[in-house]
C-alpha cells in the first residue's frame, strides 16, 4: 500500500489534510519554507510536530559542505524520533555524499535521502547504508518526467535494488498531476508525497469522462460568451 505524506510547511493546510484525508506524514525543504514566508526552521518545524503528532517529518538540511551536513542533520535528528533528516545524494558540485549518509546512517539517524534521479545513485546508497537504520529514498520523479523520461522503471528498479533492505521506503517525489498518485501506486512505491492542492484532487470525487467533456464545452462556452467576443 502506498502511503500518502503532504508535502508543504503550511501549517493550516497541513491541519486540513490531517483533519479530512488522514495523511501518512509530512515533507519539506528550504525551498518550501522559503516560499511560505517562514523565519525560524526550528520553531516552524516544532509546529508542524506539534500537529502531526505520531506521523513523520522529512527536513532537510540547507547546508552544502560536510561538516556543515553532519552538523545540521544532528541537531535536527534531535528535534523528535518522527523526524527523517533530509540529505541530498550529491552535494552542489555533484560529488556522492557517501560518508555523509554513511557516517549518519551508522550513527542510527533516520534519512531521507532526497534529490534522487538515476540507477547510478541508488545503487551508491544501497552500498553505504545499513539494513537496521530507517530510510527514505526519495526520487523525484516529476522532474524526471519533465525530462522526457517515464519515472515508473526508476521506481520499479528501485524497488527491486532494495528488496533485502526492510529499512527503505522508495518514496516518488515532485509530483505534477494526479495521474502521478496512481503511476505511483502501479509501481508499489511505498511511499508518495504530494501538495495540498492535488491531494484534495487527489481525493476529489471523479467525473465521468463524458459529462467532463461537456462541462469543459460549457466552459469554452460561457467564458467566450462573458468575453463578449466578435468575429
Amino acid at each position: 500500500m502506498t502511503k500518502l505524506y503532504c508535502d508543504t510547511s503550511n501549517l493550516n493546510d497541513i491541519k486540513y489534510c490531517i483533519k479530512n484525508y488522514n495523511i501518512d506524514g509530512v515533507t519539506t525543504n528550504p525551498s518550501i519554507m522559503r516560499k511560505e514566508g517562514v523565519k525560524n526552521y526550528k520553531d516552524h518545524c516544532a509546529k508542524i510536530l506539534k500537529l502531526i503528532k505520531q506521523k513523520p517529518l522529512s527536513v532537510e538540511v540547507f547546508a552544502d559542505k560536510n561538516n556543515e551536513i553532519i552538523k545540521q542533520a544532528l541537531i535536527i535528528s534531535k528535534w523528535s524520533k518522527n523526524i527523517y533528516v533530509k540529505v541530498p545524494v550529491i552535494n552542489t558540485k555533484g560529488i556522492f555524499l557517501k560518508d555523509i549518509i554513511k557516517n549518519l546512517n551508522n550513527r542510527e539517524i533516520k534519512l531521507n535521502i532526497t534529490a534522487v534521479f538515476t540507477i547510478s545513485q541508488l545503487l551508491k546508497i544501497r552500498r553505504v547504508i545499513n539494513k537496521n537504520t530507517p530510510v527514505i529514498v526519495s526520487i523525484f520523479s516529476g522532474r524526471i518526467a519533465d525530462n522526457g523520461i517515464n519515472p515508473e522503471p526508476i521506481i520499479i528498479k528501485a524497488k527491486k535494488i532494495f528488496k533485502n533492505f526492510k529499512n527503505v521506503k522508495i518514496l516518488w517525489a515532485s509530483v505534477r498531476e494526479v495521474y502521478n498518485f496512481y503511476q505511483a501506486k502501479k509501481t508499489k512505491c511505498d511511499i508518495i508525497t504530494v501538495p495540498p492542492s492535488l491531494i484534495k484532487k487527489i481525493k476529489s470525487k471523479k467525473i465521468k469522462l463524458n459529462n467532463y467533456s461537456i462541462i469543459t464545452v460549457k466552459q469554452f462556452f460561457e467564458d467566450g460568451k462573458e468575453a463578449n467576443f466578435r468575429l
